[in-house]
C-alpha cells in the first residue's frame, strides 16, 4: 500500500504478518529514527526472526519514495515506524481427561513511514 503525506513522507505496510507485534516492535524501536543505510545494515545483522518482514517493507518503503517522489534513498530516514495487533489465529489442542487448550497465534500489520532529510 502506497500513502503519501502532507510533509512528505512516503508509507508501506504489510498486513497479517504471522507474528507477534511484541516481537516486531523490539526491532522497530531500534531503527526507528535512523537513516536509511543505518537501518538496512542492523536489519541485516540482528539475529531476530522479525528482520525479515520490517526489511521487506523498509526495502518497499524506500521504493515507493524513490519511483513514485523521485527521492534519493541516500537522504532517506526513518520517520515512523510501528506494529499495531492484527487478528488472533484461535487453535485448540486435546489435553488430558477431553479437556482442550487453546493455543492463541498473534498477527500484527507492520507499517513503516520513511522521509527525505536528516535524522530526526
Amino acid at each position: 500500500m502506497i500513502d503519501i503525506d502532507s510533509d512528505s513522507q512516503v508509507k508501506a505496510t504489510a498486513k497479517f504478518v504471522r507474528m507477534s507485534p511484541f516481537k516486531v516492535r523490539r526491532v522497530l524501536d531500534q531503527i526507528r529514527g535512523r537513516s536509511y543505510r543505518e537501518a538496512l545494515i542492523m536489519l541485516e545483522f540482528m539475529p531476530y526472526r522479525s528482520c525479515e518482514p520490517i526489511l521487506k517493507v523498509l526495502r518497499s518503503a524506500v521504493a515507493n519514495a524513490e519511483h513514485n517522489n523521485g527521492l534519493d534513498p541516500v537522504n532517506l530516514y526513518i520517520s515512523e515506524a510501528y506494529a499495531d495487533q492484527g487478528p488472533v489465529l484461535k487453535r485448540f489442542r486435546p489435553r488430558a481427561q477431553g479437556r482442550a487448550f487453546q493455543i492463541k497465534k498473534p498477527t500484527c500489520h507492520i507499517a513503516i513511514a520513511v522521509a527525505p532529510g536528516t535524522e530526526a
